[in-house]
Formats: structure tokens, sequence, C-alpha cells
């Protein structure tokens, strides 16, 4: 078991990641910050990339008072009635006292601790302009092989590939998880390289066509690094307990 050293206030936790990522500026697909509210204290929290059960009846064997999300619980395409699937996982957050608080876009979209700032850093490239309303461009210079090498490192797993871009790439435009609709962005920019998580069906042939390079490093893969960072940064601002969870997802 685990036992956290400090006890930081949940709701000082909360303000503190509500400024730093500027989450009320951002129209998400639902809510940003503190979904469920659980225990008023937190001396063990743990991380995550997506809000479900086993993430929960793990981060209770740790003693976890709080967990932090990427994808978290309430989306604004599903129905509003509970079925038996979201009830268990509120259970299992009730029955514990454990609070919820979620992330989306806006871990995305920062510019030092976001996903996609932290794939470019990881990748070995500079971080550019703002890219695909979320991601970043980024400049250096790599083989393509090369490229696809790195992220087989930084992700993980083998990525899906289309490799139709130069041999040797400068520019890269990154947006992580179902980023595949800025593909066109990124032939419009002239761009030599995209990655994102997921391939779209298009993919394919519009790289092809266009000359560029596509990577799709997987949607789980590509956003681990955001959530884990800000679990290191809670703490080491507040002093409590951080454990990363991984919930391995192929997808």
């Amino acid at each position: 078991m685990l036992y956290g050293g400090a006890v930081a206030a949940r709701d000082e936790i909360i303000a503190y990641l509500d400024e730093l990522l500027d989450a009320p500026a951002f129209e998400d697909y639902g809510p940003n910050g503190l979904q469920v509210p659980g225990a008023a204290e937190v001396s063990v929290l743990v991380t995550g990339v997506s809000a479900h059960l086993e993430l929960f009846d793990r981060a209770a064997a740790l003693r976890a008072q709080m967990v932090l999300c990427h994808h978290g619980l309430f989306w604004r395409k599903q129905p509003q009635a509970l079925d038996e699937r979201r009830k268990a996982r509120l259970k299992a957050l009730f029955d514990t006292d454990m609070s919820l608080a979620a992330y989306h876009l806006p871990l995305d979209a920062h510019p030092e601790v976001g996903n996609n700032a932290l794939i470019l850093a990881g990748l070995g490239f500079e971080r550019g302009e703002k890219f695909g309303d979320v991601g970043w461009t980024g400049s250096g210079s790599v083989g393509r092989d090369e490229l696809v090498e790195r992220c087989r490192r930084v992700f993980g797993q083998h990525p899906v590939v289309f490799p139709h871009g130069p041999e040797e790439g400068r520019t890269i435009g990154v947006v992580s998880g179902g980023g595949a609709f800025a593909l066109s962005e990124a032939v419009e920019r002239g761009l030599d390289a995209m990655i994102s998580g997921e391939p779209s069906e298009p993919a394919m042939a519009d790289a092809q066509e266009a000359g560029i390079t596509f990577i799709a490093g997987g949607h789980y893969a590509t956003e681990t690094f955001g959530v884990r960072r800000l679990g290191e940064m809670l703490a080491e601002r507040f002093d409590v307990e951080h454990r990363f969870v991984e919930v391995p997802n192929p997808v």
C-alpha cells in the first residue's frame, strides 16, 4: 500500500490546474476540471489516460484520494441517463470517496506540459507554431526512417506509417489522439510529416497523393505524456504521493 507524505487541499489542486491549463478558455467535448468530488484532502494522487473502472479500482488499491485523467467520464454526445457501465464507474469513486478530475483539450494544447509539446520534445524537435487547433509544428532535420524509429521508441509501440514524404524531413505537425483531421492543414502548410494517434481511412491516399509522411502512434500511446507530467508537477508542488497507472490500450 502507498501512503502519501504531505496532505493537500483538493480544491487548491484543482484551482492550480485550472489556472495552469487555462481550462475555462476551451470549448470542449466535456467538462474540464473537477468532475466528481471526493475527499477534501489529498495525500495520494493517481494519474491515467482514461477514466474507467480498472483505473479506479487500481487507484483505490493505492489508497488514492484523487484520480487525474486526460479523458474524463462525461461527454457531450453521450446519453444523459446513466447506464450500468457508468453507474459502476461512479460507484467505484463514491465507495472510496475518490475525486475525479479531467483535462482534455487544455492538456493537448498547453505549450509546455501538453501532450503535443512533450511529444515534439521527446522526438527532438523544436516547437514552432500552433497547428490543428491544439497541436504544434516542429522543426529539425531527421531522415524519414529515423523519424519512424523515434516514434516507435517514444510511443512504445510500432506506429502505422504512410511514408510518402521526403526522405530527409525538416518540418512536422503533431496533434495527439484523434488528430488525423489536421492532415489537410499539414498539406496546406507544406509540412514534411504529420504525427497523430489514430489514422483516418482517407489518410493513406491523402498522404500518398500529397507527398507527406503520416504517422499514427496510437491514441492512448500519444496521450500519456501530459497527464503524467501534471502528476509529477503536483507531487513536487504539493508534496503528495503520485503514481501514473498504465492501462495499455493498442488503439
